[in-house]
């Protein structure tokens, strides 16, 4: 592949120091799957964390010998000469506690009973990712990234990080963010999982040990998951009205394309992710809100922060909206922080940020570029 770090593999590092849960939850000892692309300087300043959204992990560029099509999902944008650009930056991405791609996560074995955790496994929030993620860090012994980054989960990541560690991230890149998920985002999680609670097959969490799995909840819940990531214009444009045979056949198979693709989305997710983490990573979405703990005055919540930041939005993209982002770059600038700010005119809705688009790219690198000239100094 053109400008692609290329081959790539998987890491494990194992953490024997017990995280204590914002829940109250502890796990006694976890594991975290992590990549990383290019190389660490002699200081350690060009280190970039890239944290993932709700169903991302840490295979973020490159491919696997052993399964070439496995491309990251971010692959447009990290690699050599791209705005992530690995001859400059050393990047890192990590799959968060919970999480179902090599990560200690519900179907891992909980050393206190010999079973799958399932049930038992605590609530995560994003404060406890980024508590797992500076563990990480300073095992490879990174005191202060260059920059933390991400979109939509990702995005609330990298800003908890300026929060709870301001002295360690010199630039915060949020992308197709918000500083909370509105009422209506929680209501959609809400439905979304109680398709994969309502399945027969989930058996209260503990579902491994029937041997069975909730497919059926799951899909229902990515199909409503998809249909928010996408603007309406998106979908009008890829299917519009049409129906798979021309004709309408009067019945409840698929007819209209549209249908058949909401079906194959779900199909596909529900063979490799897991349940329980789908309900963990949108309850992580839900309680996400550093405003909480500040009387719901944002500018306070973000008094801490030293971090340059960039914000992008897009036009179209309703679940995440421009205005969320206005609300970060109101609440920085009441803390004279340095802030860069782009809405980009896209017609993706929320998946928008996973797309190379020009002007959007262009912003990307035009942010990275001073960064790595920071660096290099």
């Amino acid at each position: 592949m053109d400008n692609s770090v290329g081959i790539v593999q998987a890491q494990h590092a194992n953490f024997d120091q017990p995280l204590t849960c914002l829940s109250s939850g502890v796990l006694p000892r976890y594991d975290l799957a992590y990549e990383t692309y290019g190389s660490l300087n002699a200081d350690k300043s060009n280190a970039i964390l890239i944290c993932h959204a709700l169903s991302g992990n840490h295979h973020v560029a490159g491919t696997y010998a052993d399964d070439p099509k496995n491309v990251g999902w971010w692959d447009n944008m990290v690699g050599p000469g791209k705005p992530v650009d690995t001859n400059r930056f050393f990047v890192l991405g990590l799959n968060n506690l919970g999480g179902c791609h090599g990560t200690t996560g519900p179907s891992s074995i909980d050393p206190r009973s010999g079973q799958p955790y399932g049930s038992n496994f605590p609530m995560m929030t994003v404060e406890d990712w980024v508590e797992s993620q500076a563990r990480l860090a300073d095992r490879l012994g990174i005191k202060q990234f260059a920059a933390v980054m991400g979109g939509s989960l990702g995005g609330m990541q990298a800003m908890q990080w300026a929060i709870t560690y301001p002295e360690r991230v010199r630039h915060v890149l949020a992308i197709a963010s918000a500083p909370c998920l509105t009422t209506e985002n929680i209501a959609f999680n809400d439905v979304a999982r109680n398709a994969i609670l309502t399945d027969p097959d989930f058996h209260g969490g503990d579902f491994y040990q029937h041997g069975v799995v909730p497919t059926r909840g799951l899909r229902l819940a990515r199909m409503l998951g998809h249909i928010t990531y996408l603007s309406d214009d998106a979908m009008a444009g890829k299917f519009g009205r049409g129906l798979r045979s021309g004709k309408y056949k009067f019945g409840y198979d698929i007819e209209f394309e549209v249908e058949s693709y909401l079906r194959y989305q779900g199909d596909k997710f529900a063979s490799y992710f897991d349940a329980n983490t789908y309900l963990l990573m949108t309850k992580a979405l839900d309680y996400f809100d550093p405003a909480r703990h500040t009387e719901h005055n944002l500018a306070h919540a973000f008094a801490p922060i030293q971090a340059g930041f960039l914000v992008v939005s897009f036009s179209s993209d309703w679940r995440f909206s421009p205005d969320r982002s206005r609300e970060i770059v109101k609440a920085l600038l009441h803390n004279r922080c340095n802030i860069s700010y782009a809405e980009i005119q896209s017609r993706h809705g929320h998946d928008s940020f996973l797309m190379q688009d020009e002007q959007y790219f262009a912003v990307m690198r035009n942010y990275l570029d001073n960064i790595a000239r920071e660096v290099s100094r």
